[in-house]
């Protein structure tokens, strides 16, 4: 796949497919987006589809969470912070959200890559 056109949302951190370790670089860059703890686990670096796999599931639960503290944080500190501190934390898990909604579509085309998917672009 090496030299063939990257799919919309692969990560720059990532080399391309078929390039020499572009399985490293996806390993290192999954792992950046998991707990810390999971560096740990030489398994991970062995398989990194099961880091990828990981990696989705860990992401998505900060999609979640954050969607929950959207919900939720006017009622949880409306009486304890001014308007403006509120726009500002809302503004933050904003910008959180389009991070983490940016790193999902990412870890899905790494996937898509390490299970030998390769990407035809549309015309």
């Amino acid at each position: 796949m090496s030299g063939a056109p990257l799919p919309p949302g692969w990560p720059p951190e990532v080399r391309p497919p078929g390039s020499p370790e572009w399985e490293r670089t996806a390993t290192g860059w999954l792992l950046d987006l998991c707990p810390p703890d999971y560096r740990g686990h030489a398994v991970l670096r062995r398989h990194p589809l099961a880091l990828a796999r990981l990696a989705a599931h860990h992401v998505e639960g900060g999609r979640q969470a954050c969607a929950a503290a959207l919900a939720s944080l006017r009622a949880d500190l409306s009486g304890d912070l001014d308007a403006r501190t509120l726009t500002e934390v809302f503004d933050v898990l904003d910008a959180e959200q389009a991070r983490l909604l940016a790193a999902a579509r990412a870890v899905a085309v790494v996937e898509d890559a390490l299970r030998g998917r390769r990407y035809i672009p549309r015309l």
